[in-house]
């Protein structure tokens, strides 16, 4: 029997087999709704499904679609916060022997936009993700950039819900089962926490990044950084995710700087 479920992000049908079809260009994909996520992997959203909804909605469905009142972009947000701290609270516990600047290090490496994406992946996120047409044509249910932007609005929204504890027992099983090699930092080209490192041991601060463009369609978005060292404009990078255009943005400030 079909079902209506009735949010504030708009109106949604369940059929009776929990799923529905997108066109694509080469036959259908199947995406999972929102309800039949939340059962496979034990998401506390079975008795109001609205946050869940929220955080699988890109803004490109958004665009297309007037009834749906939201997008993920302010859950995504908030699951990037929540992220670090979780990640960080996780590492200084079961890595008692890693000093500060290392602690830093890997923390960078677990929440970089391709890990996030590798989690996502682990928990096949990308068939639940709510696209605007453009992005299905694209593949971005299995783009790197998105699939991390999802990943961390779904943390955002299970915060939302029902707080750390519930983050950190959907969480935590996924970095316990991080391989070792991925927490060396000397192996990831992670130009950020350099650069962060440099500028507190000469009493500068913290590097700010700075947005300075973005610009092509939202498939293909290309975001423009600019790194800022105690009030000056220094390297500029760019990228399909402010996470790689970040990275570029600090290498490209590093070399200025003479220390690549």
């Amino acid at each position: 029997m079909e079902r209506e479920l009735l949010t504030r992000l708009g109106s949604w049908r369940s059929l009776s087999s929990g799923r529905f079809f997108m066109a694509q260009s080469k036959g259908r994909r199947e995406i999972e709704s929102p309800l039949e996520l939340a059962q496979r992997l034990s998401l506390p959203f079975l008795d109001d499904p609205y946050l869940l909804t929220r955080a699988l909605t890109h803004t490109s469905y958004l665009n297309e679609n007037t009834d749906v009142l939201d997008d993920n972009e302010r859950l995504e947000f908030l699951g990037d916060a929540v992220l670090d701290f979780i990640v960080g609270a996780w590492l200084f516990e079961s890595r008692p022997e890693m000093r500060e600047g290392e602690l830093t290090r890997a923390r960078s490496a677990l929440v970089r936009t391709e890990q996030l994406a590798a989690f996502a992946r682990q928990i096949d996120l990308g068939r639940a993700m709510r696209l605007g047409r453009g992005e299905q044509r694209t593949g971005g249910y299995n783009r790197p950039a998105l699939l991390c932007g999802t990943f961390e609005a779904l943390i955002g929204a299970i915060y939302m819900k029902a707080g750390f504890e519930a983050v950190n027992e959907f969480f935590t099983p996924l970095l316990n089962a991080i391989d070792d090699h991925i927490l060396d930092g000397g192996t990831l080209n992670d130009f950020k926490s350099r650069l962060q490192e440099w500028t507190q041991s000469q009493r500068m601060g913290v590097p700010h990044y700075v947005t300075v463009s973005e610009t092509g369609p939202d498939h293909a978005k290309i975001f423009e950084i600019e790194a800022h060292i105690d009030g000056k404009a220094y390297g500029r990078g760019s990228g399909q995710s402010k996470s790689v255009a970040t990275q570029l943005a600090a290498k490209n400030t590093l070399e200025m700087l003479g220390l690549l």
